[in-house]
């Protein structure tokens, strides 16, 4: 579409989300990542899975529900906020 940029066309893709990317994303909105800094490695504890696994689910929350959740670097850290 002339004048349209994909990433302003997002569309939400909530019913796509597995049952692992629903528990983390749910997970990500009950805490505070947007303040305290992310850990893969406590995450991957919390859920009981390999880092990979939530580096996976993470990247495939940005892809298909980018509206809800935001990662970014602020004061050497990652954080990310969701909702």
């Amino acid at each position: 579409m002339e004048g349209h940029h994909p990433l302003n066309m997002a569309e939400d893709k909530t019913s796509e989300l597995t049952d692992f990317e629903t528990g983390l994303l749910g997970w990500l909105c009950e805490n505070n990542f947007h303040t305290e800094p992310w850990s893969t490695q406590k995450a991957a504890k919390q859920f009981k899975v390999k880092e990979e696994d939530i580096y996976e689910a993470v990247a495939a929350l940005t892809r298909k529900v980018p509206q809800r959740i935001q990662v970014f670097y602020k004061n050497g850290a990652l954080h990310i906020a969701a909702d």
